[in-house]
């Protein structure tokens, strides 16, 4: 099983994306992402994102209810939508699904995240989490019956209520249930970098000698 993740940067071209899979001869499962478009449809819709930095330094994107609610529209509509039809007008038969849907991703609720605001130390309680399980049974049957599955958040905890969390851990679970032999993920930058904050940093491609002759290694 091939699984495809797609980054949610601005700079990828998405239909080019769908052609390239069109011409696969393979089942896959596609995961994406969308974190700038919802960026930018939180400040339209006046609810820019707000971005809290827990005591040990780590920033992450505060989810109440209102964040949620843009969530679900960048990523489980407007890009999962958009997606399934330029996949569906390049010839396949994709089906669109958050997390949520079907069970799909189940996960638990995060405990907190430690602040400090004014000299004091707080928790502050949202809607994101870790996914744990996925049902992989359904996927399986989506796809043996030629459908192609994409996939994103929000996941839901064990009552059903939605969850954000972070797509690399989606993917990791997805790769082990469905025992995927490959993973490929599409992101907005040049290539490999040597340093991730010098562009000019381009690791280029070496050959690899065989007996069967070159391959290229990109």
């Amino acid at each position: 099983m091939l699984i495809v993740k797609i980054g949610g940067g601005k700079g990828l071209d998405l239909s080019a994306i769908a052609d390239d899979l069109a011409s696969l001869k393979r089942p896959f499962v596609l995961l994406h992402g969308a974190n700038q478009l919802r960026d930018e449809l939180a400040v339209q819709l006046g609810r820019p994102p707000k971005v809290v930095q827990s005591v040990s330094g780590v920033s992450s994107v505060f989810t109440d209810d209102d964040a949620m609610d843009v969530l679900i529209a960048a990523y489980a509509g407007i890009r999962n939508k958009r997606l399934v039809e330029l996949l569906r007008r390049a010839g396949l038969n994709a089906i669109g699904l958050s997390g949520a849907d079907g069970g799909l991703v189940t996960g638990v609720r995060n405990s907190g995240i430690r602040i400090m605001e004014n000299g004091r130390k707080l928790i502050l309680r949202d809607n994101s989490g870790k996914p744990r399980s996925v049902n992989g049974a359904l996927i399986r049957m989506l796809v043996n019956e030629g459908y192609v599955p994409v996939v994103t958040v929000p996941i839901a905890d064990e009552d059903g209520s939605l969850l954000n969390t972070e797509n690399d851990e989606v993917l990791a679970l997805l790769a082990r249930e469905l025992k995927a032999d490959e993973v490929v993920s599409l992101i907005d930058a040049p290539g490999l970098l040597a340093d991730r904050n010098d562009n000019d940093s381009l690791v280029k491609p070496r050959s690899l000698k065989s007996g069967r002759g070159e391959l290229k290694e990109g």
